[in-house]
């Protein structure tokens, strides 16, 4: 892979510059190719990557399905604002340029994707869909919580093998490259992993004579992955700007009022740009087109959204289901019902 430099940033004790990844390709770009994941077709793998590609077909496939998954959820969690986790079709970075600058965004695209690896690994794995894993094998016996003693069964998701895959696979081009953006990586990533493990929730059933709860059976769960997307996105609006330390180890708050980064923060070199006008070289597509809510004083307002450049107002009509009836047993018939409604678009930048 080769380096560009992005700039001097700020060093709170010395001045030294750092280069930003060059990113040619990334292993996202399994999810264009749906179950024909091929190695070879996977541009900007390293080695390690292409060898655990081969070794593990069915995981690679399991990953490329999964991918739509947490570009999904990125989009879901974004779709009201200006940058929206817009993606670009047959690009292989998937994201453009946008990731050639270390802001807020990147981070968040790298831990909600490192995320997204490793719940869907986990489900694999539970779901019987992967010959290396299974179950997690070391729920077994008995064990204790709150409530008590409850014994180990049930198929308890084995996350710490999703875990370890995931940082094996993914972590391994930033751990060649070992300069700023790939430490700011490697940081995001483990980030999103840690997300997912935290959100693993104990479940039971109860045994015993008129539902007494006398035995308990327990197993852990993986979490919706929703739960995952909204904390990593309360990550992202608390995300920390930061700059290497003086011994380019690790990071400081680049502003002596900011709070030191934690395992579970997001964190980021470069103030991102304002997402308001199309800009091939930062990646930004722009608002222009994109819908609004006239009515709102929120992020999705057309006043936010349209960055003051006004919008356009047009009469669709749209097709509802209503007068929803339940008829027994066991139907529900609904109505389909024709609105008129005003949609507002933002103005396309003159």
């Amino acid at each position: 892979m080769k380096l560009l430099p992005s700039g001097i940033c700020f060093y709170l004790s010395v001045a030294v510059c750092w280069f930003t990844s060059r990113v040619d390709g990334s292993w996202w770009y399994m999810g264009t190719l749906g179950s024909q994941v091929m190695c070879d077709n996977i541009p900007g793998l390293v080695n390690k990557q292409r060898q655990l590609c081969r070794q593990h077909p069915n995981i690679m496939q399991a990953i490329g399905a999964g991918i739509k998954d947490w570009i999904g959820e990125c989009q879901h969690q974004f779709q009201n604002h200006r940058w929206n986790c817009n993606t670009i079709p047959r690009d292989h970075n998937v994201f453009g340029r946008l990731l050639l600058r270390s802001s807020r965004e990147a981070a968040f695209v790298y831990a909600i994707s490192s995320a997204g690896m490793v719940h869907t690994l986990t489900r694999a794995c539970s779901q019987g869909e992967l010959q290396s894993c299974s179950c997690d094998p070391a729920k077994k016996g008995s064990s204790r919580d709150a409530k008590g003693a409850f014994d180990w069964g049930g198929c308890s998701d084995h996350v710490e093998h999703a875990m370890r895959f995931s940082q094996a696979f993914v972590d391994a081009k930033e751990r060649k490259e070992r300069d700023a953006r790939a430490l700011m990586n490697l940081h995001n990533n483990r980030a999103g992993r840690k997300a997912v493990k935290r959100f693993m929730s104990l479940e039971c059933k109860c045994h015993g004579v008129s539902g007494s709860c006398s035995v308990r059976t327990c197993w852990l769960a993986l979490a919706d992955f929703r739960q995952t997307g909204d904390h990593l996105r309360r990550r992202y609006n608390g995300a920390v700007q930061v700059a290497m330390n003086q011994y380019g180890t690790g990071f400081t708050a680049a502003q002596r009022l900011f709070k030191r980064p934690g395992k579970n923060d997001l964190v980021y070199f470069e103030d991102s740009p304002d997402y308001c006008i199309q800009d091939p070289e930062s990646g930004s597509a722009g608002t222009g087109g994109r819908v609004c809510d006239r009515t709102s004083r929120g992020v999705d307002s057309c006043e936010v959204m349209c960055c003051g450049r006004g919008y356009d107002t047009s009469r669709v009509s749209r097709t509802t289901k209503c007068e929803c009836k339940f008829h027994w047993c066991c139907a529900v018939h609904c109505r389909d019902c024709h609105q008129e409604v005003d949609v507002h678009t933002c103005k396309a930048q003159t």
